[in-house]
């Protein structure tokens, strides 16, 4: 029997990655290459879009020349990618007319205040299942058009094509051929209506972006096009596309109603399957496409977290409390509780579900018995307290009660933490075997494509569990999660009244 297997593409914020799975869903082989970070101004980040492709070219090549694989044992190519970063590029050319504005640029912030100004706050939520904020593409292109030389002639004449980043790798890899994304990636553009899985005239017109530019909106799971012989020596289907936090969920098989999954990176993100309606948020969290296979639609609620894992680089690089980020572990445990100390880590503002842009890092309840381990354990313990205020607020949109916190990212290896999430959630985390959830999601929806793997059951049948930490009794958490909401407010408090 001849070994095959699939390609995922992972191309993140920071690297691109490559990494090759077997039928069993075991990693054969990686490869990354990280790319250089653009800061042409305060707030502002770019991205070379065509060392995106370079690098994401080069980890490809990488990892089949590692393993020595004749292309034909490449059964489908899956791609996932950073999400709402936007690359606007020329359709006759097909080289593009400026950077890639990152999802975390804050350049449109104004405009994007004036837009909520002029009332369209409703319908936008209502359509797209999302908050206005410049995080998403459709201000980027907005951006592009005006204030790039000669960028709105050409938009009006359709010469311009937008994508995100998973667009702009599928028309790389087909030589021009393919001007496609996916419904996930579409869902967070502020410009797809998530209830007809269609482009909204009506939200291209309050952003004023022409449809011509726009992509092919297609499914998660199905043969888009093919490589090209420029590329690649024989032709390799291209099969599945999501972006990188609806990938991260279905790696973790979040496949039914009610299943929840957080990646515990820089930041955290949150997502919950919550079925094949959308549910608008009550409380400020977005509700996004999961994933479409064959004719069936999944959607999420999802909440973002700014500052998980980078409040131990914190305590690295900054404070200097500990040297290596693995050791905060050890510190945290070598006291029995904060003694009273809480620390909100809104370094950049808080997320979800408060949305206070304002709010900077605040620590209370410090006292002269407070030392560096009190600090480390605070700071540790807010990953924990924020995922918390997130879970709660999806409990409350969707009616339903958790059964598990599925997780992934590299804060995961502390098992303080983990134990700790339990603790207050009350629930089980499950932490799995295989941690690379957001390329094993791109792979698992390729491979659904191309019959490599027949179905979901089978796919249950891959993942597999590396630790369940379960939740042990105790009363003082009540406590504590009162204390953390009132040190919560203080840092609201602290931003609002520095505004009036």
């Amino acid at each position: 029997m001849k070994k095959e297997y699939i390609l995922a593409l992972d191309q993140g914020t920071t690297s691109s990655r490559a990494i090759l799975f077997s039928q069993k869903g075991e990693i054969v082989e990686i490869a990354q290459k990280e790319f250089t970070q653009i800061y042409p101004k305060s707030g502002w980040v770019e991205h070379d879009a065509q060392e995106i492709w370079s690098t994401q070219l080069a980890v490809m090549t990488e990892v089949i020349a590692k393993t020595k694989l004749k292309l034909e044992a490449i059964k489908a190519i899956g791609i996932t990618n950073q999400r709402e970063t936007t690359i606007v590029w020329n359709k006759k050319t097909g080289k593009p007319i400026y950077n890639a504005i990152v999802w975390q640029d804050r350049r449109t912030a104004d405009y994007c205040k004036k837009i909520a100004e002029k009332g369209f706050e409703r319908i936008i939520q209502e359509k797209t299942g999302l908050l206005i904020d410049a995080y998403f593409s459709a201000s980027k292109i907005n951006w592009i058009i005006n204030n790039v030389k000669g960028a709105k002639q050409l938009a009006e004449k359709g010469e311009l094509a937008f994508g995100t980043v998973d667009s702009w790798l599928v028309y790389n890899l087909t030589n021009g051929e393919k001007h496609i994304t996916d419904v996930s990636n579409a869902s967070r553009t502020l410009l797809l209506n998530i209830h007809t899985l269609q482009w909204d005239k009506e939200l291209l017109d309050i952003f004023e972006i022409p449809e011509s530019m726009l992509p092919t909106v297609c499914s998660s799971s199905e043969v888009y096009g093919h490589t090209t012989q420029e590329i690649t020596k024989v032709q390799v289907p291209i099969a599945g596309i999501a972006g990188d936090q609806q990938a991260a969920l279905f790696g973790q098989l979040c496949t039914q109603k009610g299943m929840v999954k957080n990646t515990y990176g820089t930041g955290c993100f949150l997502l919950m399957n919550i079925g094949k309606k959308p549910v608008i948020s009550n409380n400020k969290l977005v509700t996004t496409i999961a994933w479409k296979i064959g004719k069936e639609v999944n959607y999420a609620l999802e909440g973002s977290i700014f500052i998980g894992g980078a409040v131990v680089q914190w305590l690295r690089d900054e404070l200097g409390i500990i040297r290596k980020s693995h050791e905060v572990e050890k510190l945290a445990n070598s006291v029995p509780d904060t003694n009273g100390v809480y620390l909100i880590p809104a370094f950049s503002g808080l997320g979800a579900p408060h949305w206070n842009a304002e709010a900077r890092g605040t620590m209370v309840g410090l006292s002269r018995g407070s030392n560096a381990a009190h600090i480390a354990r605070a700071s540790l313990e807010s990953i924990a307290y924020q995922t918390y205020d997130i879970l709660k607020a999806m409990e409350a949109d969707s009616s339903s009660r958790i059964k598990e916190l599925r997780v992934d990212g590299g804060a995961t290896q502390n098992s303080f933490l983990m134990q700790f999430q339990a603790d207050i959630l009350k629930t089980k985390v499950i932490r799995p075997a295989i941690t690379e959830t957001t390329a094993m999601g791109a792979a698992f929806l390729a491979g659904l494509a191309v019959g490599f793997w027949k179905d979901t059951k089978e796919l249950q049948a891959l993942w597999e569990e590396d630790k369940i930490f379960a939740p042990t009794k105790s009363s003082k958490y009540g406590t504590q999660l009162a204390e953390w909401k009132r040190a919560t407010e203080t840092a609201k408090f602290w931003a609002n009244y520095n505004n009036q």
